[in-house]
């Protein structure tokens, strides 16, 4: 039986003291701010980056460098026999398409998985891909069962403010003008490859409603599941861990039995959301 190591990208949510407990390998995306250059977890905190945001300074982000991704897989394989790959989905990022590029002079040692996920929903292709792992899966059997279910999770994420969608140029500035005196809340959607408007509320109640509404509905109708038995459902936010561990109780009354995970949302989509947003999301269990 080979030896499969994890690796992923902090995307995922999952910090290098997390991935050191569960047994992974967490690459830290870079980001660029006022000609410096940082990376998520480990010389820019949450704190730091949503201190940094709110100065209105300049923020862009980036894929890991190539040596950086090839020098950890080249190190993990001087221990492990194979490396499955899970990069944030490809329709948020070229990373994913370039760690494949990468891994063709592997000789299939290195698998890169495109199962189209971000945030909580990444996070637990992760663990599925560790668990799969450890039942003695191979790194091409691991990838093939993660790209099965690409599709099989949703998110939904509730907008608290315009100005960061309107600095992206995801919206108009006359459109964020008139949200912003309209006091809207946009809620958007990630199934699969982008991050799409779905819906627009007035207030946060209205959006908690609208977003458990929209997962109550894919359960029923996507996965045939109205109890979400067969679902993780967790949640995601930017910036105020009050109003989310609020929108867990709300959500655990919604989906009871549910144990949810609550965790930050990966700061690359926070860049384009800004703080204040909360998020649900769903992921399809893997059948023992």
């Amino acid at each position: 039986m080979g030896k499969v190591a994890v690796v992923t990208d902090s995307n995922s949510g999952i910090t290098q003291t997390e991935a050191s407990e569960i047994g992974v390998y967490v690459l830290p995306m870079p980001f660029f701010m006022n000609g410096e250059t940082y990376f998520e977890g480990v010389n820019l905190t949450q704190e730091q980056f949503y201190q940094m945001l709110e100065t209105g300074v300049e923020i862009s982000t980036s894929m890991p460098a190539v040596g950086d991704v090839t020098d950890m897989w080249d190190k993990l394989l001087q221990e492990y026999d194979e490396v499955v790959h899970i990069p944030m989905s490809s329709g948020l990022s070229s990373s994913c398409e370039t760690a494949y590029m990468l891994a063709q002079n592997y000789e299939g040692k290195v698998q890169v998985v495109n199962n189209q996920r971000i945030s909580v929903t990444q996070r637990r292709s992760v663990l599925d891909a560790k668990r799969l792992a450890g039942q003695g899966k191979s790194a091409a059997q691991i990838k093939e069962a993660l790209e099965r279910e690409k599709f099989a999770s949703s998110i939904y994420i509730m907008v608290d403010t315009l100005k960061y969608l309107k600095k992206g140029g995801r919206i108009t500035p006359a459109a964020a003008a008139l949200g912003t005196l309209l006091r809207l809340k946009p809620v958007l959607q990630i199934q699969g490859e982008k991050l799409d408007a779905f819906a627009k509320a007035r207030t946060v109640k209205q959006a908690k409603t609208i977003m458990l509404d929209a997962m109550a509905n894919d359960c029923k109708n996507r996965f045939q599941d109205p109890s979400a038995s067969s679902l993780y459902i967790d949640i995601a936010y930017t910036h105020d861990l009050d109003a989310a561990m609020q929108f867990d109780k709300e959500v655990k009354e919604a989906f009871p039995g549910q144990q949810c995970v609550v965790n930050p949302l990966s700061l690359s989509v926070s860049c384009h959301i800004g703080p204040g947003a909360l998020a649900i999301a769903c992921s399809h269990k893997f059948a023992e």
